[in-house]
């Protein structure tokens, strides 16, 4: 849940300078329910015309409340519908204009909006989501997806879909890409992930084999622990190698 803004001094109620946001506290703002944004993220939305935050004479981004609820509003369309900004946009256009404008057909009613499909996996229904989806999601061209792919950062189906951790993955290289770290630099990460996977699949094979059905569900939940576990220690690593390097 967003955090609400405290209240001026002894009033109660924040004048505008004092509900006015910089990127920074505007992140932090979106952390709690949309753990992956970044100021990156934020600018790009901005640049694509989502949000329009006022600037100051020396240039600085101003944020208001309403912009902060406008931004989650477009992070949630993109992450719980995979909605084109395009589409994102006319709607918010259309609800500011005070039409009763509604979502594409199936948009958050428990259906996949519209060019997606959804494909069984050890008994979960996960979302995929077409080609130009997953780009406008992502925010991304076709070269950099095509240099993703190549270097198996970005798998496809055989169908040409992606699944919804596709999407989280993307944008995630693309940040790093900001710092001068391109796909090829990111192999031994991949190759990281492809072992510390193999080594979750080691532990709940058997239990997938069960004749249980019971069992059987339990190594679902086992490797989600596992994999979370897994991810946490790897973070502690790296941040422990980079201390002893910069200590």
């Amino acid at each position: 849940m967003l955090r609400t803004p405290t209240g001026g001094a002894g009033h109660g109620t924040a004048t505008p300078d004092e509900r006015a946001m910089s990127i920074g506290t505007v992140l932090m703002r979106l952390r709690d329910e949309f753990p992956e944004v970044t100021i990156s993220k934020i600018r790009f939305l901005e640049a694509e015309g989502l949000i329009e935050p006022q600037r100051t004479p020396s240039g600085y981004r101003k944020f208001s409340a309403a912009d902060v609820e406008r931004l989650a509003q477009v992070l949630r369309m993109q992450r719980d519908h995979y909605l084109p900004l395009k589409v994102i946009r006319e709607h918010l256009e259309a609800v500011a204009r005070g039409d009763r404008a509604a979502l594409p057909p199936g948009a958050g009613q428990g259906e996949p909006a519209d060019g997606h499909r959804t494909a069984e996996a050890g008994g979960a229904t996960a979302a995929r989501i077409g080609r130009p989806e997953f780009l406008a999601a992502v925010g991304a061209t076709e070269e950099q997806l095509e240099e993703w792919e190549a270097y198996g950062l970005i798998v496809a189906s055989a169908e040409g879909s992606y699944e919804a951790g596709a999407v989280t993955i993307a944008r995630l290289v693309a940040d790093l890409g900001r710092f001068g770290l391109e796909p090829r630099h990111l192999r031994a990460v991949r190759g990281a992930a492809e072992r510390e996977a193999g080594l979750v699949e080691q532990v709940v094979a058997p239990l997938r084999r069960h004749r249980n059905p019971q069992t059987r569900a339990h190594a679902e939940v086992t490797a989600r622990e596992l994999a979370e576990l897994s991810v946490r220690l790897h973070a502690a690593l790296v941040q422990s190698a980079l201390n002893v390097r910069f200590h």
